[in-house]
């Protein structure tokens, strides 16, 4: 769900040319400058898109209409034309997005423009990414240097980023819950405990798509507050219920299913261990840990390279990481339990690079017995 650009390629070649040392230049200097996504960024955050399209085509209308310095905003344009995301202006002409540039509109369905809005909570968040070398040295996240708090502490105690996130989130909600929900088979389930389940999305989804389970969410104040109106609004509250609590303390209650869904990428691998024990301490005897996650892509091109922008993101904003489906396995081995055979009903294909692990406590060795 967490979005970016794709990466760049040197002007001018086909997949089958070879590049020259002047194309490979280039290419070096696309990627290693700050300037252009940081200028793509203003111009979201600023809607230039948006203004363009409601009529507005010169310098002093844009600065009228974004409280922005007329001469500032003109050399900031300039650049955004060389880099084809605007075009004309020239001679006092008008200026129109390009189709590239119209991906900046509010209204696009990719919702690049809200992704790249630095008012937003990703663009925010990415603003750590000027500590990377700090990161890349200590293995710590930055940003809590860059904003006083760790990420999730930050969205908890800011309503504002909070809902920016939350919107985020749930442009790809049907796909990224009510798929997972439908994949797994939920027959015989009583109970389901979603441990740092957020809003609520996969607890509502699973409630819909199995009409005969009850459901407790457990988050901090923030997304419980919003989970528990969306689980109202929804018609959901005599099923689904919510608790206030932190997820490194022991569990308000048992369940014969824990679910643990997009959790674990958001911690480093000690942390994840001790959510992990408490989801185990929770579990009823016979029940099973279900792990939704997003796996490191083993692919190349353009899934490899989302995957490891995610994975820094993780590593910088949190400290987290995105693990392969093996990392996760020998994790959760960890703590007791081990994978059981896939669980689903009617479909294993899940979107994006998703996938849905089941667990159950390891069998004792009969030596152990004695």
């Amino acid at each position: 769900m967490v979005s970016a650009s794709s990466p760049a390629q040197p002007h001018g070649n086909t997949a089958s040319d070879t590049p020259t040392d002047a194309d490979l230049d280039v290419l070096l200097k696309q990627l290693g400058n700050l300037l252009t996504p940081m200028a793509v960024r203003v111009a979201a955050t600023l809607r230039l898109v948006d203004h363009l399209r409601d009529g507005v085509h010169d310098i002093a209308g844009l600065a009228a209409r974004t409280g922005t310095h007329p001469p500032a905003l003109a050399r900031l344009v300039r650049h955004l034309v060389v880099v084809g995301v605007l075009e004309g202006g020239e001679e006092g002409g008008p200026l129109r997005p390009t189709r590239l540039g119209l991906l900046l509109a509010d209204d696009h369905p990719a919702q690049q423009r809200a992704w790249l809005d630095l008012d937003g909570t990703v663009a925010r968040a990415d603003l750590a990414f000027t500590g990377l070398l700090d990161v890349v040295r200590t293995g710590r996240p930055a940003y809590p240097d860059r904003y006083g708090r760790p990420f999730w502490e930050d969205l908890s105690a800011d309503r504002a980023l909070a809902d920016s996130f939350d919107a985020l989130m749930s442009c790809d909600e049907d796909l990224a819950y009510e798929g997972p929900a439908a994949a797994y088979d939920w027959s015989g389930v009583r109970h389901v405990l979603d441990v740092g389940g957020g809003n609520g999305a996969l607890l509502a989804a699973v409630a819909r798509e199995a009409p005969g389970v009850r459901g407790t969410l457990v988050e901090l104040a923030g997304p419980a507050e919003q989970a528990r109106r969306r689980f109202a609004d929804a018609g959901l509250g005599d099923r689904l219920t919510v608790v206030e609590g932190d997820f490194f303390k022991p569990l308000p209650v048992t369940a014969d299913v824990v679910v643990l869904s997009f959790v674990l990428l958001n911690w480093s691998d000690e942390d994840a261990l001790a959510i992990l024990r408490g989801c185990v301490q929770a579990l009823e005897p016979g029940g099973r840990l279900l792990v939704l996650d997003r796996a490191d892509s083993a692919g190349d091109g353009a899934d490899r390279f989302f995957s490891t922008l995610l994975d820094l993101r993780m590593l910088t904003f949190m400290g987290g990481r995105v693990r392969t489906r093996d990392e996760v396995v020998r994790l959760v081995a960890s703590v007791g339990l081990t994978e059981a055979a896939r669980h689903t009903s009617r479909s294993k294909t899940l979107p994006f690079d998703f996938s849905i692990l089941e667990f159950v406590a390891a069998a004792t060795p009969a030596s152990a017995k004695e």
